[in-house]
């Protein structure tokens, strides 16, 4: 049973949740956090010259931060980066979260303010915030390059933030081949050839993703063992892997949608080989983790008709139903809610 400890500050924090991000958001964008990593306590008039705000401009953007702890004020009106935005600096991560952040505010936001009326209908109605006339919204990002390089940049950069949790959580070294199913601009892909030199890696995109994911690869060198085909990952894919990969892909779509991809890797897989499924997974209590929870708006109001954080047993429930046999759930405890769950089809 959860816990009754919400008090007024929580309360505060959910109603104007809106108002904090952009907070974030603006720290982000002017180059607020940078300036601190590089140039700690300063003050508010030194900040506004080198981030060419007025005075109220920088005063209402410190407050904010400030009050949020994002930014920490010293005795003498001087400031500096609070020590987990500089830790993601030390750890090479701020350009990833960068990357969150500008998806969260570019494509996810405005569809979001669409949730209630998602729910009502059960169907992602914040799709309508982006322009174009596609189903969902990996199509209409074709349509809009700005918004593309956004997403495709967040994808490569969230995907570098968990898939060290894949390599290091699943052995691949049974493995020859890998179909990467939805493998998006080939960050899977590329990732899973460095730590394994010996696989052979199908991507399968949609087509206008492909010339994204092949470009990619030849940049990496790593076109004589990626190979990128276009193709719809509910239509049947080409046979013969040892794995079938899906990454960030069962977050998108219904129950029903979800069994039918598992089913076709079912088909292309050889006797014994697995299927790995690696995105967040929310706990089979219905109550966290907070992440999974939060994320679930952006799934419900916008990608496609379908799609939440969803929980472990539904990923038992759904191998089970594509006729997959010993499926085994890790959790990766990260700050990320990431999971693998994997089933084998049964050898002849």
């Amino acid at each position: 049973m959860s816990a009754d400890v919400l008090d007024m500050e929580e309360l505060t924090k959910i109603v104007f949740g809106h108002a904090a991000f952009q907070y974030l958001n603006a720290g982000s964008e002017l180059g607020l956090f940078d300036l601190l990593n590089k140039t700690p306590h300063l003050t508010s008039d030194e900040l506004g010259k080198k981030l060419d705000l007025e005075d109220r401009a920088i005063d209402t953007l410190l407050l904010g931060t400030t009050s949020l702890k994002l930014t920490l004020r010293d005795d003498e009106g001087r400031y500096r980066n609070a020590g987990a935005v500089e830790q993601l600096f030390t750890d090479g991560k701020w350009d990833i979260i960068q990357a969150v952040i500008g998806f969260e505010a570019h494509i996810v936001y405005e569809g979001q303010a669409d949730f209630v009326e998602s729910l009502r209908t059960d169907t992602n109605v914040g799709l309508r915030r982006i322009p174009g006339t596609a189903g969902d919204l990996y199509r209409r990002l074709n349509d809009n390059p700005f918004l593309q390089r956004v997403f495709y940049t967040y994808m490569r950069s969230w995907s570098e933030l968990a898939n060290p949790l894949l390599i290091e959580k699943v052995d691949f070294n049974s493995v020859t081949t890998v179909l990467d199913a939805g493998g998006g601009d080939g960050v899977n892909a590329i990732d899973l050839a460095r730590a394994y030199p010996h696989l052979k890696i199908t991507v399968l995109e949609i087509e206008d993703t492909v010339p994204i994911a092949r470009k990619r690869v030849a940049d990496n060198g790593l076109e004589d063992r990626i190979d990128v085909r276009p193709g719809d990952i509910f239509e049947p894919y080409p046979s013969g892997y040892d794995c079938v990969l899906f990454s960030h892909q069962f977050v998108i779509w219904t129950d029903q949608e979800n069994i039918q991809l598992l089913k076709n890797a079912h088909a292309a897989l050889k006797p014994g080989g697995r299927v790995v499924v690696f995105n967040s997974i929310s706990d089979d209590s219905g109550d966290g983790p907070l992440m999974a929870a939060l994320d679930s708006v952006y799934f419900t109001s916008l990608p496609a008709q379908g799609g939440m954080i969803y929980p472990w047993k539904s990923y038992v429930s759904w191998l089970a139903e594509a006729g997959f046999t010993e499926t085994e759930l890790i959790p990766c405890r990260a700050w990320t809610p990431h999971g693998i769950a994997m089933g084998t089809k049964r050898a002849e």
